[in-house]
């Protein structure tokens, strides 16, 4: 009936906004891993009622970004460098899916280029904010990137599984990069990984080889850079 319909679109679509808007915090480091706060506290902040702010908290809760707590309401997951190691090669995994697929069934690729081009901009993007150190835009476009990328070349499940392990890889990598930074370690420009546009170009050649050897360097990349600052 569509009388029942529309609150419960509405109502999801809310729970979304939320859901959204709380990992933009958590990545933007403005919850901090360990933060508590409960129901009541976010739905006074956006204005909203209890229903949907719970349901978002679950949500994230399930993604592993938040923890439960029967007593004390929802704090941000506290993520450990094994954590991050276990998520790279995670990530690995699904990409040599990708690519192997690819290499062995190259026509089914010949329809994607025009939408290559379109990854690619989002990889400038995601370059530049790497290059500059400004990891809040870097964080969009990266996602971006690998969101629209994965989208074409994996099936949509392991496409929207990898998206959510590359959120949580990135909330657990930006609590040291923040922390590094604001801290007086000095800025990320040039420190950041910047060779989407590369990946790209691997990929539109079919060369699945190539598109390996960037993602290994990339992984291997990022987990020298948080390892170092963890230790400092």
């Amino acid at each position: 009936m569509p009388g029942t319909d529309g609150p419960a679109v509405i109502r999801s679509t809310l729970r979304q906004q939320i859901a959204d808007a709380l990992r933009d915090e958590v990545l933007a480091g403005r919850l901090e891993p360990g933060q508590e706060f409960t129901v009541k506290e976010i739905a006074e902040q956006y204005g909203v009622s209890a229903t949907p702010v719970r349901e978002a908290l679950v949500n994230l809760t399930a993604q592993g970004l938040l923890d439960a707590d029967q007593h004390r309401g929802f704090r941000v997951h506290e993520h450990t460098l094994a954590d991050y190691r276990g998520m790279l090669e995670a990530r690995s995994l699904i990409a040599d899916g990708m690519f192997r697929d690819l290499a062995e069934n190259p026509a089914t690729h010949d329809d994607k280029a025009d939408a290559l081009l379109s990854v690619r901009r989002r990889g400038e993007e995601a370059a530049r904010a790497a290059c500059a150190g400004d990891l809040n835009v870097l964080i969009g476009y990266d996602l971006r990137f690998w969101r629209e990328l994965s989208t074409l070349f994996g099936n949509p499940y392991l496409s929207d599984f990898l998206h959510r392990l590359r959120v949580k890889s990135w909330v657990c990598a930006v609590t040291h990069l923040r922390r590094w930074s604001e801290g007086g370690g000095g800025d990320l420009r040039g420190a950041l990984w910047s060779r989407h546009t590369e990946l790209v170009d691997a990929l539109v050649r079919r060369d699945p080889a190539g598109a390996h050897a960037i993602v290994v360097e990339y992984n291997a990349h990022s987990l020298s850079l948080i390892e170092r600052l963890a230790a400092a």
